[in-house]
């Protein structure tokens, strides 16, 4: 097959869509494939080696390219006409922006229904014309793809496709995260200020979060359960990852008020942007890692913590239970008392962590991007056979 890429996210690490193709093009480059790839995109270029991949790259140079008109345009106009005058057998928007009028059988990967199913994030006018635009063009598209089975049943429900039309494929996480620890993980960790346990006389542990800062990451609650954690453990603080916004508003949410409010200031660190590179050291490190998210449509931080045999704490709503298993606490994202209940069970049962650690990296096991990419190529076939 010939198949054409909207490689608009691939330099993009720090986004889940960037992530997503790039787990992609790892794990065909690792297995080997026949097929023919085009990666097309407004970058000026890209030095990712693919050897076992017949891949030609199509840069976009034009800075015109990278407003939110432009990306509309290479989403509705460019990009087709790529998949065209290239002859592709079939195209893959790997996020949620294909063309309304695909011109070769088109596969979209609809990672979440945020911006319809969440209030706050629904945007101005033009991202919620945008939005109607997207849902409209994946009623087009030949097998919309997306990463959990709770977000396969919004997508039928809100977006009225057929569940024929809708495949779920998991995703999963870079080999770095695995729980034997790297001669590099303490200097990370000190890089970062933290309590190192690979240090007798440090005696103190942390709690991580690591991910973002909007409102429906639900950190609010986690500083709220962390007040009562540390009124019964002296000995431990929380750890949160991410860079902190300029100030709260509808969609993001700023902690450092409300860690003042509690008087926990001394007691939690806010450690800003982490780099990807950096995050397998952190987890290794942490007593516990927690993630009480509102909604996800996948949710790698469970998936990378599990990975790396840290014990995790999650919500028990959306997609991250799949993910979980029975490798970890799932409990209510409102419910501070039993995050708090939960952290402290990490805190203080050394036989429960050991059991966890291991059903966390049988858990993780169970996901990878080899499985990922072939399914993928899969629905690719499908698609292009008139099969989606």
């Amino acid at each position: 097959m010939r198949i054409a890429i909207n490689a608009w996210f691939l330099n993009q690490s720090g986004t889940g869509s960037g992530q997503y193709l790039q787990g992609l093009l790892r794990a065909w480059s690792e297995c080997g494939t026949e097929h023919q790839f085009l990666l097309a995109a407004p970058l000026d270029d890209y030095d990712h080696d693919l050897p076992g991949v017949q891949a030609e790259f199509w840069p976009f140079r034009s800075s015109r390219w990278r407003s939110n008109l432009g990306k509309l345009l290479f989403e509705q106009v460019a990009f087709p006409r790529i998949c065209r005058r290239w002859g592709a057998d079939v195209a893959h928007v790997p996020y949620w922006g294909s063309p309304l009028r695909p011109p070769v059988p088109t596969v979209v990967t609809i990672h979440d229904l945020i911006p319809l199913l969440l209030p706050a994030y629904r945007g101005s006018r033009l991202v919620q014309l945008y939005t109607r635009l997207a849902s409209a063009s994946a009623r087009r598209a030949a097998l919309a793809l997306t990463d959990s089975l709770a977000s396969k049943r919004d997508i039928e429900q809100h977006l009225r496709l057929p569940p024929g039309q809708v495949r779920c494929i998991y995703l999963a996480v870079d080999d770095r995260f695995d729980p034997q620890p790297a001669p590099e993980d303490s200097a990370i960790r000190l890089s970062y200020g933290l309590p190192d346990p690979s240090k007798p006389a440090e005696a103190s542990r942390y709690v991580l979060y690591l991910a973002g800062h909007d409102v429906r990451k639900n950190v609010a609650t986690l500083v709220e359960a962390f007040a009562t954690v540390a009124q019964a453990d002296d000995d431990v603080v929380l750890v949160i990852g991410g860079k902190l916004p300029a100030r709260d508003d509808p969609v993001l949410f700023d902690p450092r008020p409300l860690v003042d409010a509690l008087g926990l200031s001394d007691r939690v660190r806010l450690i800003g942007w982490v780099d990807e590179a950096d995050k397998p050291a952190l987890l290794r490190g942490a007593a516990c890692a927690v993630f009480a998210s509102r909604y996800e449509g996948f949710g790698l931080p469970v998936l990378e913590a599990l990975a790396c045999g840290t014990p995790m704490i999650t919500s028990d709503i959306s997609s991250l239970p799949e993910l979980l298993g029975d490798a970890g606490f799932a409990v209510d994202p409102d419910d501070a008392q039993g995050l708090a209940g939960a952290i402290l069970a990490c805190l203080v049962d050394g036989s429960l962590v050991a059991e966890l650690k291991q059903r966390g990296i049988e858990q993780a096991a169970r996901f990878s991007w080899a499985q990922t990419a072939r399914q993928t190529l899969d629905a690719y076939a499908e698609a292009a056979a008139g099969k989606g």
